[in-house]
């Protein structure tokens, strides 16, 4: 269960890095209707993390015993 939930996390982070490097900028629908700008940094920090996060998911035993 630890390794699955491991490589989702990982899965996650690395698609929202690049995402944030597709976008400029995400605007929200609706009466309060804000805008998100990603920092210069964001994009390589999550993809980065996302994929140490990945190679580490993968060096969990799949059994753990307890």
């Amino acid at each position: 269960m630890w390794r699955a939930l491991f490589l989702a996390i990982g899965i996650f982070s690395f698609i929202l890095g690049v995402e944030c490097m597709l976008i400029d900028r995400a605007a929200w629908a609706g009466e309060k209707g804000g805008e998100f700008v990603p920092a210069d940094w964001a994009p390589w920090s999550l993809k980065s993390a996302g994929a140490v996060v990945i190679l580490y998911s993968f060096t969990i035993p799949k059994k753990l015993k307890t």
